[in-house]
């Protein structure tokens, strides 16, 4: 596979605004499917990990970072260089909606699709 090629899926995340669908949501995930919780804040966003490792990220009405995913979820590929995939979806029109964010571990980079849909690069962080 060519440097800077999708390996999968990395993340899923998703906002609802309702405050009780929001809860059933996470009660869905957490006590029903038994997921691990690896961050939780009321009413603002509950993350979880699956066996795998991919996360998968509820956030609720009380967030206001991921407005722009809308009602739709939004989906992370994981791809070796979140730079160079920017620059050539850049290059062919690709809008990205904020700057590459980096935790030192992984840097991630959010796009709207030519669907309308917002996606998500994330990678290793190599800077």
């Amino acid at each position: 596979m060519a440097t800077g090629g999708v390996h999968g899926l990395g993340f899923l995340g998703v906002r609802i605004e309702n405050r009780e669908r929001f809860r059933a949501a996470v009660g869905l995930y957490r006590d029903t499917l038994g997921l691990e919780v690896v961050r939780d804040e009321p009413d603002r966003l509950v993350w979880f990990r699956l066996g795998d490792g991919t996360e998968l990220h509820v956030y609720g009405p009380e967030d206001v970072d991921h407005v722009a995913f809308g009602d739709r979820p939004c989906v992370g590929l994981v791809v070796d260089d979140v730079e160079g995939t920017r620059r050539r979806m850049e290059a062919r029109g690709v809008e990205f909606l904020w700057d590459t964010q980096r935790d030192g571990e992984r840097e991630w980079a959010h796009y709207r699709g030519p669907d309308g849909t917002v996606y998500e690069l994330i990678g290793p962080d190599v800077m």
